[in-house]
């Protein structure tokens, strides 16, 4: 623990249902809550099964659950290096303004460059103004001339069973 009261830590299987509400609590504030149909047996499998599908790093603050910040791996070609895809990042209402978030992020940046990364990229939403000034003073590019798609659901599904 530091004076401040801030520890951060990965996750053991244990904190899965802290996980898995904080998820939840992300999605709510992003207005996307019917989204959010990962189950605590879905974070337990992609935190700690074989293969390791993706990382987790709890910050408490006095003893109590503040924030988290997941993650999976990437892999830049025009870098010809691994990086981290931070996936969520939620901190709490009440323990917000204490240098926690900015905390997690400076911790997976140290571990990606200590993985030999050279790349830690996240999406914000366009509206979260608070997000974006906390990663402008930081200093994240922004992306603008990009803009990302996905497959998912039943898209996903038709384009898997097209004939090689």
């Amino acid at each position: 623990m530091t004076a401040c009261g801030l520890l951060l830590r990965d996750a053991v299987p244990a904190d899965v249902p802290v996980v898995a509400r904080f998820v939840r609590r992300l999605a709510e504030y992003e207005r996307l809550a019917h989204e959010a149909v990962g189950t605590e047996e879905d974070f337990a499998r992609a935190l700690f099964a074989e293969p390791r599908r993706a990382g987790c790093i709890l910050a408490e603050w006095s003893g109590e659950p503040a924030g988290f910040a997941l993650y999976h791996w990437t892999f830049s070609t025009f870098l010809a290096k691994p990086g981290r895809w931070l996936e969520d990042l939620w901190v709490e209402p009440e323990h917000r303004r204490k240098g926690i978030a900015r905390a997690l992020f400076a911790r997976l940046a140290r571990e990606t460059l200590a993985e030999g990364g050279g790349r830690l990229a996240w999406n914000v939403l366009d509206w979260n103004a608070p997000a974006i000034a906390t990663y402008d003073a930081m200093g994240a590019d922004n992306l603008d001339e990009w803009t990302q798609r996905r497959l998912q659901g039943q898209s996903l599904a038709d384009l898997a069973k097209e004939a090689a």
